[in-house]
Parts: C-alpha cells; structure tokens; sequence
C-alpha cells in the first residue's frame, strides 16, 4: 500500500504543479528553493521513470505563469523546457503538462515576430517541435497552425548559396548545420499531420538531398558546426552533441513520412548515432559530454541544452529499432546523472559524470530528457 501510494503521489506532483502555474499559484523558483533547502536526501525513486517525475516537478521551480517562460534561460532553451515537460506527457500517458503549454502560448504567441518566429532560424525551429508536441496531445489545431508558420518561415531563407540550405539567421551570413536539421524534422512531421500533403514532404526532401551532399557529415560519420561562408566547405567547426542528435530525429521522421521504404536513411542515422556514442570527445568513459565542459567549463546559456537534445531523438531512433542497440547507452547515461550529478532537490548540473554545479532550467530538462529516454527505452 505505501508503494501504491507514493507513486500515485509521484503521479499526482506534476498535474498539480502544472495546474498551480496556469492558474499564477506556482511558487517562484526562489520560493521553491528556500522551501526544499531542507531535504537532506535527493527524492526518493525506484525506476527512470520515477526519477523524470522529479526531474519534472524540479523544472517546474523555475517556471514563471506570468510570461510563460522558465526563469534563468534563454527564448531557445525555453523551447526545450516545453519539449521536454510534453516529451515525459507522451510517453507516460500523463497530460500533466498540457496545462502548461496552454499557458506558455498564450503568454508568448504574439511576442517577436509572432507565431513564436524571430531572426534566428534554428529557434524558429525548436519551437515548432515544441507546437507538435502540444499538438500531438491536445489536437489543437492553433499548435499545428503555429508549426507550419515556423516552418514556412524558416524556409524563406532557404536560397541557393552553397548550393541549398537554411541560413542561421535573417541575416543571411551563415549556413549551418542545426536550423537545417531542424527544418528536416519539422518538415517530415507536419506532412504526417497535414492530409494530402506533398509540400512539406517534397520540402523534406530537398532538405536532406542538400545537407547529405554538403559535407557537414565528416569522414568520421560526425556532424560539424557549419559552412565556411567564403568556400561553402566543412568549417571543421565542433561537434557538438545536439547537432549528432537532431540529425537522428530529422531522419527518423523523413523514413516515416516516406512511408519506411528508403532504408538507408535509418543506415545513416545509425552510423551518427554509434560514432556520436563511441566517440572519445562526446562520450568519454561511455558519458555523454559536451566539449565546452572540459576543464571544468560552464558551456555557458547554451551549451547546458545540447545533450538533452542528443539524448531525446536517440531515444527516438532507438525505440523504432527493433534491436533497441543504444537502450544500454540511455541507461548508463541515467545512472551517473543520478549518482553523480543531482542535489537534494532532484536539480542535475551540466556534468552528468559529476560533480553537480548548479541549477538551471537548460540544465535540468537536458537531464529529464536523459531520464525519460532511459525509461522509455529500457
């Protein structure tokens, strides 16, 4: 009876957060922080999925019903905050966090360029990921509404420099990798949403005709940064993890709105996916790692998202696998968090081999997003 309970307690934490921020009785995150200075353990948990839970709840300190947003984060990580919170809904069955959705878009829809659109391309494109989601569980049509504006948006600045491709920003100076990979993903899902499409679809395509033919893929099977601007070449630039896991969902989507007859998108995917797994810079001693962390760096407002990222579209191409081969990845990936990177009050840091570093909100959802694909991939 008492396990019975505590997971329904477990269960119940999140609907009621959620419902609390909607309604503007969400406690801030300072309030939520001096309130739990008190445990003196991490919360209790028997399973991955129990300790998302936490993760979730935790997260939900730093939202702010007022604007809709996470407090100690930027537009873009924001994005992944909501993706993250809907990513834990869908798998669990929950709804917890519809609540939460519901507000952010009303808060936000008309800010900037409106429909959640701005001059940087790729943040465009986290939030149209993010309206599927929302979508994807509510079936409101205005979430379905506001990803195709996002995509519409993102490729008019799709022009035939280099070739093809997606500038980074309106202010056409730079073709990478990211506000491409995202455009891929985005493009192939709203074809699986919009009846007798063929523009999102064709869209799609060209999209991964362009970047496989680009040479941002290197020898090693490992994505870099971008385009040199002068010689449309590999710039040799990092590799950062989220660019090895957009890839993966964006190809994942395209072999599914193509109805699963072009095997070798899932072969490609594949061989990022192991080199990005196996790789000595990303996953020194089997843990995923930014390069930014080393020496104990920060990886500034941005960097703290990109693993999150990585690990949730791998657990998206893994659970459509019938082999499962990274479920040994995801789940050494949810043991060191837990042992090694998490504080009192279910906060994890950047480095997820330890030691913890402290709290924010792109930090905690790329551990959520760690955490659920664990569970869900286990």
């Amino acid at each position: 009876m008492h396990m019975r309970l505590r997971r329904l307690r477990r269960l119940l934490v999140p609907l009621v957060t959620a419902v609390l921020a909607v309604l503007g009785l969400g406690m801030s995150p300072a309030v939520a922080s001096a309130e739990t200075t008190t445990l003196s353990k991490p919360h209790p948990a028997t399973s991955a999925a129990d300790y998302a839970q936490a993760a979730a709840t935790a997260l939900q300190r730093f939202y702010d019903p007022s604007t809709g947003l996470w407090t100690g984060t930027g537009w873009w990580n924001g994005a992944n905050d909501l993706t993250a919170l809907l990513d834990l809904d869908r798998l669990s069955g929950s709804r917890a966090y519809t609540a939460t959705a519901a507000n952010t878009y009303a808060k936000q829809v008309n800010t900037g360029d409106g429909q959640f659109r701005n001059e940087y391309l790729d943040d465009t494109g986290w939030w149209g990921l993010a309206w599927i989601q929302a979508y994807d569980l509510t079936g409101d049509q205005r979430y379905l509404a506001t990803a195709r504006a996002d995509a519409d948006w993102m490729w008019s600045y799709w022009d035939g420099t280099c070739g093809g491709g997606i500038y980074w920003s309106t202010a056409k100076t730079y073709k990478n990798a990211i506000p491409n990979e995202l455009f891929l993903k985005l493009a192939a899902q709203l074809h699986q949403r919009i009846p007798h499409d063929t523009t999102y679809l064709d869209r799609a395509n060209q999209e991964w005709s362009w970047f496989a033919a680009s040479g941002m893929i290197n020898s090693g099977h490992l994505v870099n940064d971008g385009l040199d601007s002068s010689t449309c070449q590999n710039n040799g630039g990092q590799t950062w993890t989220y660019n090895q896991g957009v890839i993966l969902g964006g190809l994942l989507e395209l072999d599914r709105a193509s109805g699963g007859t072009r095997p070798e998108l899932l072969t490609e995917a594949r061989q990022i996916a192991t080199a990005a797994t196996t790789s000595p810079l990303l996953t020194p001693g089997g843990v995923l790692t930014e390069p930014c962390e080393a020496n104990g760096g920060d990886c500034g407002a941005d960097g703290p998202s990109f693993k999150g990222i990585f690990v949730r579209n791998l657990g998206e191409l893994n659970s459509a696998l019938s082999d499962r081969p990274y479920s040994p990845f995801l789940a050494r990936q949810e043991a060191t968090l837990v042992a090694d990177d998490r504080n009192a009050q279910d906060d994890y840091g950047v480095h997820w081999a330890g030691p913890f570093d402290k709290a924010d909100p792109a930090r905690q959802h790329s551990a959520l997003d760690a955490l659920t694909a664990a569970a869900w991939n286990a």
